[in-house]
């Protein structure tokens, strides 16, 4: 079983996190925010460029500046939270954080327990081997050691295919282990790897014969909160139109990702 459906089967049981993750809560967060005035976002911090720790231990990327962006139109300051990416929901359920910005993907698994804003950007699945690997195809996995980051779609999607797995904490672990030959291939969203991989100066190949769809990437909220979602997606919407959406990408990602 992995991670992610521990956390379902977790609130699924327990009766206090079931109540909150059905929309049961007695009236919308969006005021109780705004009174604060503070949105408290979540995310791994260790997923560059879209979210990492800078010399400066500042969390800081693409995902930070959406997050910080919606909660500035919103009136509101943000404060981030890193946190493992395996319990991310169930901290969103627990009420340790008012949202994840973290490029989780929208999954009908996901949607099970938590509402999604967005999406704010899409990608795809893809497999990475380091240039001159005798690994060429996808057919050549089942006789390979894949690294995932633990709790990913990744991680659930490789365990399916039978594959012998190991488990990361995030992306610079990923990248370190298959460039250390400790595991033979990657599994990750292709732009973040191959953004990380020209940062570091990486040469990665992607396996070219992965049938896989794109996949939008979402900011989470607990359930029962349309008001909180409805003023998200404008503060979203807006970004998107009046061009400032374009300027993040620009800086963290090199260019528009939608």
């Amino acid at each position: 079983m992995n991670a992610f459906t521990k956390i379902i089967g977790t609130v699924l049981a327990a009766g206090s996190l079931a109540f909150i993750s059905a929309g049961s809560v007695a009236a919308d967060e969006l005021a109780t925010i705004k009174e604060k005035g503070t949105m408290r976002i979540a995310m791994s911090g260790a997923y560059p460029p879209f979210n990492f720790v800078n010399e400066q231990n500042e969390v800081v990327g693409f995902d930070a500046a959406i997050g910080t962006e919606i909660a500035k139109r919103m009136g509101l300051e943000t404060e981030i939270v890193t946190t493992a990416w395996d319990g991310i929901i169930g901290g969103l359920l627990a009420n340790k954080y008012d949202a994840i910005v973290g490029s989780m993907s929208i999954t009908e698994e996901r949607q099970k327990v938590v509402d999604f804003v967005g999406p704010y950007y899409t990608t795809k699945r893809a497999v990475f081997t380091m240039a001159g690997s005798p690994i060429t195809s996808v057919a050549q996995l089942s006789d390979a050691t894949v690294g995932v980051t633990l709790g990913e779609t990744h991680e659930q999607w490789a365990r399916e295919q039978g594959y012998d797995v190991k488990t990361y904490k995030g992306l610079p672990e990923l990248l370190l282990e298959l460039e250390n030959g400790r595991v033979d291939a990657i599994i990750a969203d292709s732009v973040a790897v191959i953004l990380a991989a020209k940062e570091s100066g990486r040469d990665l190949v992607a396996l070219n014969d992965l049938e896989t769809e794109a996949v939008g990437a979402g900011i989470a909220i607990r359930q029962g909160n349309p008001e909180l979602k409805a003023a998200m997606q404008k503060a979203l919407d807006e970004i998107q139109a009046d061009g400032t959406y374009v300027e993040i990408a620009n800086k963290w990602v090199g260019g528009d990702i939608r």
